[in-house]
């Protein structure tokens, strides 16, 4: 074998070897897609990723730049219930609670307050619903509201739930502003509950809840001694108009915006309104 023939042998070989090389050393390094959280084994792509739950009210398993896990707080549509506080709040697998949007129920649980006629049978009812099954949450506007709880429409399947307790009696409608995207469903299964006198309207005919959703005009308004005009400003402030105040007669009362006639000054002062400076 000459020089030359000798050499482009050498050369060859070489490179084979190199290419041998590399194949173990890249096996050598591979990176595993399994990672593990105690006993568990967790495959990390992202393929997994985006399907992987666990128990923790929805959150999902993830990765993070230095290869170790993490979890991304979500919200599932397919929740458990696993508590009913009261007759319009639960809570969630995971420790969220979640507020009924546009409905209120008589008070069980405000340690400011005593039980109210028919909050217990809410309760009651809200439970027999609800309770131990997985619902549906639908979001309106507000994310949460200012005692962190979570603002929400709630379905079982077809049963809207805020609606059904209204229907059946055992809530008010309550507009809260922004989140109105039912009311008027609300308003007109309560006008229907009421004229039947189903639930609470049959059973405390004498509360006037701070909840209710009130007439928009002074013509529907079923009790002409109820007067005084709660109106809600610009700016959220909620202000009232007697009968010969300077802005009585042109203040215009939006049920859909929480706005609310009242029968007394004290009935409005204890609901958070402020009485208009004209009324001075």
């Amino acid at each position: 074998m000459n020089f030359f023939t000798q050499k482009n042998f050498l050369t060859i070989a070489g490179m084979i070897l190199a290419l041998f090389a590399g194949i173990a050393i890249g096996g050598g390094f591979k990176q595993s897609n399994t990672a593990r959280i105690g006993n568990f084994a967790v495959n990390t792509t992202q393929e997994a990723v985006s399907k992987n739950k666990n128990g923790d009210g929805g959150n999902l398993v993830n990765t993070v730049g230095d290869g170790t896990l993490a979890k991304t707080s979500m919200i599932s549509n397919d929740v458990k219930v696993i508590r009913v506080i009261d007759g319009d709040t639960i809570e969630i697998e995971g420790g969220e609670r979640v507020r009924y949007i546009g409905i209120d129920t008589p008070e069980t649980v405000d340690p400011k307050k005593s039980i109210q006629c028919f909050g217990v049978e809410a309760y009651n009812k809200n439970k027999e619903l609800i309770l131990g099954k997985t619902a549906r949450l639908e979001k309106d506007i507000t994310e949460r509201d200012k005692y962190g709880r979570l603002p929400r429409y709630v379905w079982l399947d077809d049963v809207f739930v805020n609606l059904e307790l209204v229907k059946q009696g055992f809530a008010y409608s309550y507009s809260y502003p922004p989140d109105i995207k039912y009311q008027d469903l609300f308003v007109k299964a309560q006008q229907e509950a009421r004229e039947a006198k189903r639930g609470l309207w049959n059973s405390c005919p004498t509360i006037i809840s701070t909840g209710t959703q009130v007439p928009v005009s002074r013509e529907n308004n079923s009790n002409d001694s109820c007067v005084i005009k709660g109106n809600i400003g610009a700016s959220g402030e909620k202000i009232y108009h007697l009968p010969g105040c300077g802005s009585y007669e042109k203040t215009k009362i939006d049920g859909t915006r929480g706005e609310r006639w009242f029968c007394t000054e004290s009935e409005a002062l204890t609901a958070g309104w402020r009485k208009a400076l004209n009324c001075q």
